[in-house]
């Protein structure tokens, strides 16, 4: 550990250690100060590696391969004795993941030349042209005063706690809590159906789980385009999640091996019991020791740290990103904003375009959209016109048994503009990247219409669904419309 950095960031999470990378390519002198402890040992890569992102996709995958070799292979000509779900080996499975992921990024904060400082990072005073940070250090609590002419802030988030249905760590548990069941709950209930409420109880429905759904929002999926929501609500409905909108959860207590929860619809109340409740309503910044009495910097009144477009503080020199700032709570939004800030640093005129960044819910199939919903275009004044695929109309789709689903797109119908992208399908998160790219050049739907798709692919839904916003659609048939 040096006395003086050129950039010291405080967060080894998505944003913060890609940014520490970024300024060791670039030559700065660099430290990165994360304090997460996982499973005994000191460990980077944040919520995502550790405890988010990357934990859950190993279940989900795991989930999704037993509900398939279990239900799905007998049309395919293949059958298969008794099949079995061994919990300790799927949650071993993971850990490995997490392992390797993790350990991985020490090593690329090494080779770099990024020192790691394993502790807590505190903005001082961020007022001088040296900016003053406090290292508390996790081996013995020792405190050192660290000099940097920049700093990044990347503290992330974590789950918000409510007080009618307060965690334990046992039978009332937040979303990290729910990647390390050690075995698979006859009744699983769930409060909140966002991304991690879905994801979650996709998982151990799959294995076994009854499992309901409290959303205390009056409709599903509300970020979400109204048609892509709607689709996806009946497919999860079938596929055994009892999603209960416009229900809000009152009460929730432990009674010996039980969770009893009182919810409330419609001005009527009710009990149920559950072997497990995961709470997962959605994440606050996580600021605890980041910023000193003196520190300088600007909160906005949601509490975030107020930033510009480029993610620069009230200070100069001193940034903040991810989970800290406005936008949506993603991993990958947070690893560009460290990238942008570390080469606006560096006298470079990097930019995020977050008009295009995606969303995704890796349930099966995948939700994903990138750029306006239809309603949001509209919102926006535009004269909007829109075109959508069904899956079941897709030869690939059909030839995987996969054929459920659908794409949309969304544009402006005066310049033919691409506004957006939506899809539910399988591998939707890579399908709506092709919007993404297209919304980055500015691409027309007559520009989708005009390029030549690889058959057979699902992203030929993309193509057809870009034909049938001016009711070109080859694999649907399509009502003209009629001339005014």
């Amino acid at each position: 550990m040096k006395d003086n950095y050129d950039l010291v960031v405080i967060g080894g999470g998505p944003g913060g250690y890609e940014a520490a990378i970024r300024a060791g390519q670039l030559g700065m002198s660099v430290a990165c100060i994360e304090k997460r402890v996982y499973k005994g040992e000191p460990a980077l890569g944040g919520t995502c590696l550790n405890v988010g992102c990357i934990p859950s996709k190993a279940l989900l995958d795991s989930s999704h391969r037993y509900e398939a070799t279990k239900h799905d292979l007998q049309e395919h000509g293949i059958t298969t004795g008794d099949v079995a779900i061994d919990i300790e080996q799927m949650i071993a499975r993971k850990e490995g993941i997490v392992k390797q992921l993790t350990g991985g990024v020490a090593a690329l904060l090494k080779g770099n030349g990024v020192d790691w400082l394993q502790g807590w990072g505190t903005l001082v005073d961020g007022t001088g042209t040296d900016k003053k940070v406090k290292f508390t250090a996790l081996e013995d609590d020792s405190e050192t005063t660290i000099t940097a002419k920049n700093v990044i802030l990347a503290a992330g988030s974590v789950p918000i706690d409510i007080p009618v249905a307060k965690t334990d760590g046992d039978r009332i548990v937040d979303s990290t809590g729910a990647l390390d069941f050690t075995e698979v709950p006859k009744r699983l209930g769930v409060i909140g159906a966002g991304v991690i409420g879905l994801e979650l109880g996709s998982v151990w429905r799959r294995l076994g789980a009854e499992v309901v759904v409290y959303e205390a929002l009056p409709s599903f999926l509300a970020a979400a385009d109204k048609d892509i929501a709607k689709e996806a609500g009946k497919m999860l409905t079938k596929q055994g999640l009892d999603i209960r909108v416009d229900t809000k959860v009152t009460n929730a207590e432990v009674k010996g091996d039980q969770v009893v929860v009182t919810s409330e619809s419609k001005g009527e109340s009710s009990e149920e019991s559950f072997d497990k409740l995961i709470v997962c309503v959605g994440r606050r910044a996580y600021a605890e020791k980041l910023l000193g009495d003196d520190s300088g910097i600007t909160l906005t009144e949601r509490g975030l740290i107020d930033v510009n477009d480029q993610c620069k503080t009230n200070l100069d020199g001193v940034y903040a990103i991810g989970d800290l700032v406005r936008g949506p709570m993603l991993a990958h939004k947070a690893m560009e904003e460290g990238m942008m800030a570390v080469e606006r640093i560096h006298g470079e005129k990097a930019q995020v375009n977050y008009d295009t960044i995606i969303n995704v819910i890796y349930t099966h199939p995948e939700i994903a959209w990138v750029g306006l919903t239809e309603q949001e275009a509209e919102e926006a004044g535009y004269e909007v016109k829109t075109g959508s695929f069904n899956l079941a109309a897709n030869g690939r789709a059909l030839a995987q048994s996969e054929a459920q689903g659908s794409i949309k797109v969304v544009a402006d119908a005066k310049t033919d503009r691409l506004l957006g992208m939506h899809a539910i399908s399988a591998g939707a998160g890579d399908i709506v990247h092709q919007g993404m790219i297209a919304m980055e050049f500015v691409s027309s739907i007559e520009d989708l219409q005009l390029m030549t798709f690889a058959h057979p692919t699902i992203s030929e839904a993309v193509h057809e669904a870009a034909l049938s916003a001016d009711g070109r659609a080859i694999h649907a048939i399509q009502r003209k419309k009629r001339k005014k």
